[in-house]
Formats: C-alpha cells, structure tokens, sequence
C-alpha cells in the first residue's frame, strides 16, 4: 500500500478516534533533534491531520520536565495518550516504525 492510500486510510480511522497526544524531548538545536522534529511533524500532518497534540521539549530548558518521564536516551518520543502509552528512539526517520510506534500500523 502506498504512503498516501495509507494516510487516506489512516484518516478515515481517526474521525472517531481519540486525539494523539505526544511529547518529543530533544537536546537543543543539534542535527538529530532537528530531524526527529522535522520527521515527526511530517508524520503527524500526513497520518493524524488535525487529531493530534505535539509538545517539543528542549531537556536543557526543561530538566525538571525531562527527569519526570525518565529519560535514557534522546530525542525521545512519548505517546502519552491513546492508550497504552508507549516510547520511540530516534531521529524519527523510520516511518513505518514510528507508524507502529504509534498503534497506527500492525507490528509485522
């Protein structure tokens, strides 16, 4: 299937759906946090148009909010809601995992 009958698809499934509510924790402007949020806003506008809420946290302005989740490595996306919430590595570039990462796309 291609990206663009799965984004189709995606947003018909998601009329009914619970918004997404994600954080993505980078370190400053270095490149990877750049990609990651660059790769993940892409992915947001195309699968979860207008069903989404992306917060971008800079550890280094936000310790206190960093140490609460736990933070092992970065950049670092949580999907805080729907349920389960789960946590994705990375510069985000992979979209099928990031798709899966989100319970958007069956774990094959």
């Amino acid at each position: 299937m291609s990206e663009q009958n799965q984004a189709a698809e995606f947003a018909d499934d998601l009329t009914n759906a619970d918004s997404y509510v994600l954080r993505l924790f980078v370190t400053g402007a270095t490149p990877n946090s750049s990609r990651a949020i660059s790769n993940l806003k892409d992915i947001c506008e195309t699968y979860l148009k207008g069903n989404y809420e992306l917060e971008i946290i800079d550890v280094y302005q936000q310790p206190l909010m960093a140490a609460s989740e736990q933070i092992i490595a970065l950049p670092l996306l949580i999907k805080k809601s729907p349920y389960p919430e789960r946590k994705l590595i990375g510069d985000m570039s992979d979209t099928q995992k990031v798709l899966r990462g989100l319970s958007l796309l069956a774990n094959n």
